[in-house]
């Protein structure tokens, strides 16, 4: 099973893929076909909770999800996505929430939607033993701040920031960084600036390696972003499935012969 420090000995020799997973089935089609990496994202609110935006992802659900994706994966690295809210209010809390992860559900890593307010966080939790992935440029929890999900570093001076951020939590010990939805220049710059893979998302393709929401790689969601791309279509193979199911029930096609099973000596019980 690879370590954190497998992951980041990768930056600058070869790819690193991530994808999401969110229950033990998925986890482990994703974890048997290689990935180097999984993140239960709280992205699960808008793939399988029914949630708009991600905030409202509660501490225990992202606990539960995290717990069926470690117990079904052999060889990848389980990152824990911590939920809006869970981190860096109260350093107690937020080094309980996160310790909760690895300790009681299985993860190896968690993931901080960073900013100045996580250096200091993400130092101390490295040095308690729990290694943080950095996430910087459009962090969806921030949704209502920034009206809706823009694309992040486009100016001089927020483009510097980012720089500036991912260097402050390399130095604070995070072990890679997550780049999304930024110019691919920048993320470039980023990826050159800094010793720790980054892993982009919507950040061109000079980042140290990928990551997908699971639904939009595989073809399962109504709305993918402009930045992700479509290996498959998952969602037409179900609703085929489906319609053939309700099809074969209408028709009494199913249960056949095959699918049933007669007990002789029950024949005649009144």
């Amino acid at each position: 099973m690879p370590t954190v420090r497998d992951v980041r000995e990768k930056a600058g020799t070869e790819p690193i893929t991530m994808l999401t997973a969110y229950d033990a089935p998925t986890a482990r089609i994703v974890d048997r076909a290689g990935v180097d990496v999984i993140l239960v994202g709280d992205s699960v609110g808008n793939t399988t909770l029914g949630y708009e935006t991600t905030l409202p992802v509660s501490v225990d659900q992202t606990a539960s999800h995290v717990g069926a994706v470690s117990r079904a994966t052999e060889d990848a690295l389980v990152v824990a996505d911590m939920p809006f809210l869970s981190f860096g209010v109260d350093e107690k809390e937020s080094l309980e929430n996160a310790g909760r992860m690895l300790k009681e559900e299985g993860a190896e890593a968690v993931k901080l939607e960073s900013g100045p307010h996580t250096v200091d966080l993400t130092e101390k939790m490295v040095q308690l033993g729990i290694p943080v992935m950095a996430h910087l440029g459009l962090t969806p929890q921030h949704v209502n701040q920034y009206g809706g999900f823009p694309r992040q570093g486009t100016n001089e001076e927020s483009a510097r920031k980012i720089v500036d951020l991912a260097q402050a939590h390399e130095d604070a010990g995070a072990f890679s960084l997550v780049l999304e939805h930024v110019p691919s220049n920048v993320a470039a710059q980023v990826t050159e600036a800094i010793d720790i893979p980054t892993i982009g998302i919507g950040a061109g393709p000079d980042c140290d390696g990928q990551v997908l929401v699971f639904h939009d790689a595989v073809g399962l969601s109504e709305w993918s972003p402009s930045f992700s791309k479509q290996f498959g279509n998952v969602r037409e193979e179900m609703e085929s499935a489906v319609e053939g199911y309700i099809e074969a029930v209408e028709d009494e096609a199913f249960p056949a012969e095959e699918h049933s099973y007669e007990q002789s000596d029950l024949d005649r019980i009144y």
